[in-house]
């Protein structure tokens, strides 16, 4: 069965400095991590709040869960963080 994103749910770590969300593929939920740092863009990484990553990850969603598939594709691993070198 393949990857998909059934829930859109997003939640936002500060202690780590990332949003989390969940992928399922069958039974099984695979883990993802999205850091700060991705989805600063135009951000100021001092000055942004939780609501700001949230909305940044929301706006960029369709290529978060495209990168998500491929990268889950190559390593099937149950928790992924998705760098910026995934999104190059």
């Amino acid at each position: 069965m393949p990857l998909s994103f059934p829930n859109s749910a997003r939640s936002y770590d500060d202690a780590h400095r990332r949003v989390r969300f969940l992928g399922h593929d069958g039974m099984f939920e695979v883990h993802f991590y999205v850091p700060a740092e991705v989805l600063a863009g135009a951000l100021s990484q001092r000055t942004a709040s939780e609501d700001d990553y949230l909305a940044s990850f929301d706006a960029l969603r369709p290529r978060i869960l495209k990168v998500a598939k491929a990268v889950y594709a190559a390593t099937r691993n149950g928790t992924i963080t998705l760098g910026l070198e995934h999104f190059r």
